[in-house]
């Protein structure tokens, strides 16, 4: 998630950086900025993304917001949200200079994945649907950078800090602001025309852009979101307790899932999609034309047990260049013997987890032991047994 923010105006050594943002006077007379702003959104879309907005700095009412989210424990400990509120609720006092946060969004929907069909199966591993491909932050990274070497084209070096779910920014109110959708009770950004299941980046500029209208909300009375949530993650709208979310339990959390979390976590080893799986208005949702969003390794249908018996460095070769390999491969072990303990019972998975237990830590050794007390236990009354 939080990467180290990077300056990503590289080819021009001559620029001058004054207090984090690279700063050039426009020289050249005022450029025209309502056709800058309509231009910039022709180029962004020439350049991958399906949608560009601007928004001010002013983050209105979501700073507070953010800080009683905080105050309820629901980061569930991780730090780098609470630090830094300033720099994260004020983006000019992150990058002094900035006046404008150019928005965009790129969808990563892979097509043919039948994640329904993953979720029912309790055999196979689901690892939610962005992680597939490459680390989306690579990808949107670069693209980034070529769109601001385009607008370096057009109005000569200006100032600019690109972003992709990287430092302390709010890049959620960001978008909303800048009309690239609403935010859903689920905590995640909805577009009317294309649902939810695409990445943001920004680039904070200091260019003093017109500003496009926010979209007005359409969720309405729907809690499918809320009903669905397996471990009871969004105790209210627009409320999510990171410390019940499977998403954060499978990828941030390397300790000892409560024991009470693991059934619902069914077969989800990476992450959650449920919430917006479950979302009406991603009947809208647009399959990804970036091929670098594909699935990779056949990771969308591979089942628990294949995966449990990878090496280390299987998972590395495997996993490299994905945003899976956020989570480290103790973790990932002890997501899938959760995954395993509650699959049908079969004899294989049984040998499976007995085989890793001697060399396994505390943790993942915790729960292979709970695994294959439920294995045991569905073999023990009878229940159908897995054909493999």
């Amino acid at each position: 998630m939080l990467l180290q923010a990077e300056t990503l105006n590289r080819r021009n050594a001559r620029k001058v950086v004054m207090q984090g943002i690279p700063v050039a006077p426009h020289t050249d007379g005022a450029p025209d900025f309502d056709k800058l702003a309509a231009d910039i959104k022709i180029w962004g879309r020439e350049l991958g993304f399906q949608q560009v907005g601007i928004s001010d700095i002013d983050l209105g009412e979501h700073p507070a917001r953010f800080a009683g989210w905080i105050a309820r424990d629901f980061h569930a400990g991780m730090d780098f949200l609470a630090n830094d509120f300033a720099k994260r609720t004020q983006p000019a006092t992150l990058i002094p200079g900035t006046r404008r946060v150019i928005s965009v969004r790129m969808d990563y929907w892979p097509a043919d994945t039948r994640p329904m069909d993953v979720l029912r199966d309790g055999t196979r591993a689901y690892i939610s649907r962005y992680a597939l491909g490459r680390d989306y932050h690579r990808t949107i990274r670069k693209r980034l950078q070529k769109f601001a070497d385009r607008i370096v084209e057009a109005v000569g070096e200006f100032g600019y800090r690109a972003f992709v779910d990287s430092a302390p920014v709010m890049e959620k109110p960001l978008a909303e602001k800048a009309g690239l959708g609403w935010m859903g009770k689920h905590t995640v950004i909805i577009n009317r025309q294309a649902g939810s299941y695409f990445f943001l980046g920004e680039l904070f500029t200091d260019l003093p852009l017109p500003v496009d209208a926010p979209v007005s909300a359409h969720c309405g009375s729907c809690t499918a979101c809320i009903d669905i949530c397996p471990t009871k993650a969004i105790v209210a709208p627009y409320q999510l307790d990171s410390r019940k979310c499977i998403s954060w339990l499978t990828i941030e959390y390397e300790g000892v899932i409560p024991e009470e979390l693991r059934a619902p976590i069914g077969n989800r080893v990476f992450g959650c999609d449920d919430c917006q799986l479950m979302c009406p208005w991603n009947r809208y949702a647009k399959v990804s034309p970036e091929k670098d969003f594909l699935p990779r390794n056949a990771l969308d249908r591979a089942s628990l047990r294949e995966l449990f018996l990878w090496t280390e460095q299987d998972y590395l070769r495997a996993t490299e260049g994905m945003a899976l390999r956020r989570a480290r491969y103790p973790v990932f072990l002890r997501n899938i013997a959760v995954g395993l303990g509650n699959a049908p019972y079969d004899a294989a998975i049984v040998a499976a987890l007995e085989s890793r237990l001697p060399d396994a830590d505390a943790v993942v050794a915790e729960h292979i032991g709970w695994a294959l007390t439920q294995q045991r236990q569905k073999g023990m009354n009878g229940l159908p047994q897995n054909r493999t």
